[in-house]
């Protein structure tokens, strides 16, 4: 599997290129890793740190079979313990400090605490 995530490194498409340069080197404060293998599955991108899995997906996840084992596969990993949030790749070509907003406020709803009434600490 590992093996394998690796050879998925390479060559990346132009949206998860234009996403990884947005992510990596922990730019954005978290660290991020990419093609990385959790159980049977790879996901694109992964913060560890909010076990968020980011998913980019090209026009082939719009197609029913695609659709549905994109949806069974979420499905396992949120039943895991682990989030998921997909954009395709149009999103990140086009509205890539959007996605990266989303991300990071993906990241703090997970990482940050919730007081009693469900509004946050701060």
């Amino acid at each position: 599997m590992l093996e394998c995530a690796r050879e998925m490194r390479h060559p990346q498409t132009a949206a998860e290129a234009t996403l990884w340069r947005a992510l990596r080197n922990r730019s954005q404060r978290y660290k991020f890793r990419r093609q990385h293998p959790i159980d049977r599955f790879i996901v694109d991108f992964y913060c560890a740190e909010a076990k968020l899995c980011i998913e980019v997906d090209g026009d082939s996840h719009a197609e029913r079979a695609q659709a549905e084992y994109d949806a069974a596969r979420t499905a396992f990993l949120e039943e895991v313990g682990y989030r998921v949030i997909r954009f395709t790749n149009n999103d990140v070509c086009y509205s890539i400090h959007a996605v990266v907003n989303e991300i990071l406020s993906a990241i703090a709803r997970i990482l940050l605490p919730l007081s009693p009434t469900g509004r946050g600490l701060g």
